[in-house]
């Protein structure tokens, strides 16, 4: 545990963005997850219908710094293929 009052309050603002960070992380898994499930049954319309929010959802992660933006375009490109593979 850290002395310094500077040292302490780096602490409690580091604490605060790991949980910020985990929930926005924790969002964006749970809707790849969904989108991925009506992939996988089959449901086209209904996968197309969630895809432009998944993607909305992966922008704002990285938008507030939780991802790179490679990374999510990579993302949203496997998506996109496994969207367009149902055809």
């Amino acid at each position: 545990m850290p002395n310094i009052k500077s040292a302490k309050k780096r602490v409690l603002v580091i604490d605060k963005k790991t949980e910020r960070n985990k929930a926005i992380k924790s969002e964006m898994k749970t809707e790849i997850k969904k989108f991925l499930a009506l992939v996988t049954s089959g449901d086209k319309e209904a996968a197309t219908k969630l895809f432009p929010y998944t993607c909305s959802v992966i922008d704002s992660a990285v938008s507030k710094g939780v991802l790179k933006k490679n990374t999510a375009a990579n993302k949203k490109s496997g998506l996109a293929k496994k969207l367009n593979a149902m055809a």
